[in-house]
């Protein structure tokens, strides 16, 4: 009988070090996900800064006459707010205005995605109904 309860208590032990193992990797893959959701806007805001420099800095120099200038309009561009207080002109600004734009959108509708996702697990988990 001693022989059978250490068995029973092996395999309790060999299943909570499973759960423990998933559950740290599950966190450090959150970790993982939260720290490329927090440096991934950065490519785009630089890049489209940097782009709208080149293509209007010379034409606006007002407006887009340094890279920090243009990231005032990027920052705006890519939240998707366009106060409309800085616009491209030139059809190589307002190309890479679009792209800009599709890039503020995907920004956003990208974690809105995951964000549902991981809520409507939590709820099915609460329910007590295995995730899709």
């Amino acid at each position: 009988m001693a022989a059978f309860a250490n068995k029973a208590d092996t395999r309790d032990l060999n299943r909570l070090a499973l759960k423990r193992t998933v559950r740290n990797w599950a966190r450090r893959s959150a970790a993982r996900r939260l720290q490329c959701r927090v440096t991934l806007p950065f490519i785009p805001l630089i890049a489209g800064a940097t782009a709208l420099y080149w293509a209007e800095g010379s034409v606006q120099p007002d407006k887009f006459g340094s890279i920090p200038r243009s990231l005032w309009w990027a920052a705006v561009t890519l939240t998707t707010i366009g106060y409309g207080d800085v616009l491209p002109i030139t059809p190589l600004g307002k190309f890479i205005a679009v792209l800009v734009a599709v890039a503020g959108i995907g920004l956003v509708a990208l974690p809105t995605g995951i964000l549902a996702s991981g809520f409507s697990e939590a709820v099915q988990r609460e329910r007590g109904a295995k995730p899709d």
